[in-house]
């Protein structure tokens, strides 16, 4: 996957400043209590149903801590948990073990919960043909781990960040003075490869982003009966090459995302898949002594 490999100097640097967060240069409660030679097998307990994700981050904070850890998955990525389940076996140094922990839980709680939360609102429009996406709404400096839940949940990624799209909102409309004219400046500037898009707010700035040649249209908190009729304008085009995308956005929650895919826009964008995820239950136990 693609952030598996192009954010990998992420991961390992975010694990650093979070080791050093948590752990410092000892754990104290451990060099008092555990003998230096002591060594564990622990595991990773599902305590709820939950969409499993982020065990390779869980490898590489014991990794970081001690190369010689060893972790044995028994689910992969993505699967779906029951309370109960031994997700991972962890087997080293005791001291090790503890030392990584909070940290490995921290991360796997989190990303798993981001997956979870994902799968559920793939699974309320999996029979219709529109995308979930997230977007920017996430974490500082753990944007990657948490949109590699969403893909791990089923949903898609919209841009990792200001750098890898063009997306013209409400206040570059603002200073460019309109919606026609801010997609014409960026047109002009714009890498060829990348596709603009602009959001819109009626069906008046639509038909401007439409004549303006906007590639990606974001419907920005349109009723559903606005949405229905945008999707239908589009439609109905004559003569385009390529008809242009249509993106749902604001305000998306559980209980309303099907009656906005059944409008028949392209994709759904819902900050809710990331900025308000719970982090589910799961924990470590020490199984036995070597």
């Amino acid at each position: 996957m693609f952030y598996d490999k192009a954010y990998f100097f992420l991961v390992r640097e975010t694990i650093r400043l979070a080791i050093q967060e948590d752990l410092g240069y000892v754990d104290i409660t451990s060099l008092l209590i555990i003998p230096d030679k002591s060594k564990g097998k622990a595991h990773l307990i599902s305590k709820e149903n939950l969409v499993l994700a982020g065990m390779p981050f869980v490898q590489e904070v014991f990794s970081a801590i001690d190369s010689a850890v060893e972790v044995k998955n028994f689910f992969a990525e993505g699967s779906t948990l029951k309370r109960g389940d031994i997700i991972a076996e962890i087997q080293g140094r005791t001291k090790s073990l503890l030392a990584g922990e909070r940290l490995a839980l921290n991360m796997l709680q989190h990303v798993s919960g981001v997956a979870t939360n994902a799968k559920a609102f793939v699974e309320r429009v999996k029979d219709l043909p529109v995308r979930i996406v997230d977007t920017r709404k996430t974490l500082p400096g753990l944007r990657f781990m948490e949109k590699y839940g969403v893909r791990t949940g089923g949903g898609s990624n919209h841009r990792a960040g200001l750098y890898d799209g063009i997306l013209i909102k409400d206040n570059h409309v603002k200073i460019a003075g309109s919606v026609g004219k801010a997609v014409d400046l960026a047109r002009t500037k714009a890498p060829h490869l990348l596709r603009i898009e602009v959001e819109v707010r009626d069906l008046d700035e639509l038909k401007e982003a439409l004549d303006a040649g906007a590639e990606v249209i974001m419907l920005d908190n349109m009723s559903l009966s606005d949405m229905t009729e945008a999707v239908n304008i589009v439609r109905s085009l004559k003569g385009a090459a390529v008809s242009p995308l249509l993106e749902a956005s604001g305000n998306v929650n559980l209980e309303n995302v099907r009656a906005i895919a059944e409008t028949g826009v392209d994709m759904i964008s819902v900050g809710a898949l990331t900025h308000s995820a719970r982090a589910v239950d799961i924990s470590m136990k020490i199984a036995e002594e070597l």
